[in-house]
């Protein structure tokens, strides 16, 4: 039996991603001060295959961290700051007539990237957003009946604001289902505030990633990606995933549950993080860990308990408690 544990911790190696991991924390932390945990999750998402949705009041780095994973992955970057007057034609692209062919063309978008930045995502109204949902999901765009597919690794990372909700809109409910995560930025602590001002004491150059080289390759991150799938789930973990969406869904502190893909986003997520963890295997503590970012955009709360003053994070722990932990 120890023989066959012992085959089974050398499974999958995992030593390359685990090198790789160190070099992008070691080029954040050029940049970054404290936030590790947004940091674990953004590349959890990454090597995930799945789109990050950033929350957070202004002035907590949330943009600049999109920026810096961007410049850290050797891949196409773009950026759309979402306004109330964006059309979809300015996300996806649109028709132009050339005069020497006397023909209409497809002019691309800022969409066909492989990250797209999309800062301030909830002020473009919900025509801009639908624009969205095709390309999030399967990964290319339909237009005027001609499909374009995106080659991977594409990935968006989306930025909004909590408080500020005058000229915001509420984003679709089908659109939030697509983000693997829903990362909360919160304020650093005394600590860590001493540290970001030392840092930008410190730092000479006009442009905070001047120095940040580019370590992660398309290439590399759909490698790992493949690597990832591979690593080893216990049956009573998927049962154990399965009870957590299920109790969403017959809750009567919620008035929408989670959909089946908020299980496949767990169960991805949970492997990501094992492996960037150095592990081929999951646990209960990466689900549980995880279970935060990927339900508390999916789920919502009845009005009353809005009104008592229940937050999305006591119902998701009221569930976690309920449920009894495999072993």
């Amino acid at each position: 039996m120890e023989n066959h544990e012992n085959l089974f911790d050398n499974r999958l190696d995992l030593r390359d991603l685990q090198t790789k991991v160190s070099q992008i924390k070691a080029e954040i932390r050029k940049v970054i001060v404290g936030q590790e945990d947004v940091i674990d999750l953004m590349l959890t998402a990454i090597l995930a295959d799945g789109h990050i949705l950033l929350e957070g009041v202004p002035g907590v780095a949330k943009t600049l961290t999109a920026k810096l994973f961007a410049k850290i992955m050797a891949i196409d970057f773009s950026r759309i700051q979402f306004t109330p007057d964006l059309m979809p034609s300015d996300v996806i692209g649109t028709s132009i007539f050339n005069l020497k062919t006397s023909e209409f063309e497809f002019r691309k978008g800022p969409i066909f990237s492989n990250l797209v930045l999309i800062d301030e995502i909830n002020r473009a109204p919900a025509k801009t957003q639908a624009a969205l949902f095709e390309v999030m999901e399967e990964r290319q765009i339909t237009f005027d009946g001609t499909t374009y597919i995106l080659p991977p690794p594409f990935l968006t990372i989306a930025t909004q604001n909590p408080i500020e909700q005058e000229g915001t809109y509420r984003l679709p409910e089908a659109q939030l289902d697509r983000f693997l995560f829903k990362i909360q930025v919160n304020y650093p602590n005394l600590g860590q505030e001493i540290g970001i001002l030392e840092k930008a004491n410190s730092i000479k150059s006009n442009s905070q990633l001047s120095n940040i080289e580019a370590v992660l390759t398309g290439e590399e991150i759909i490698k790992y990606r493949k690597v990832i799938k591979d690593i080893h789930v216990e049956n009573n973990l998927l049962s154990y995933i399965a009870q957590i969406i299920d109790r969403t869904r017959n809750n009567h502190s919620l008035y929408l549950g989670a959909s089946p893909r908020a299980s496949l986003a767990l169960l991805n997520a949970s492997k990501a993080y094992a492996a960037i963890d150095g592990r081929d295997f999951i646990t209960p503590e990466d689900i549980k860990h995880l279970v935060y970012s990927v339900l508390r955009h999916r789920i919502m709360l009845t009005p009353e308990k809005e009104i008592e003053g229940v937050s999305i994070e006591d119902v998701i722990n009221q569930i976690i408690q309920s449920i009894e932990v495999p072993r």
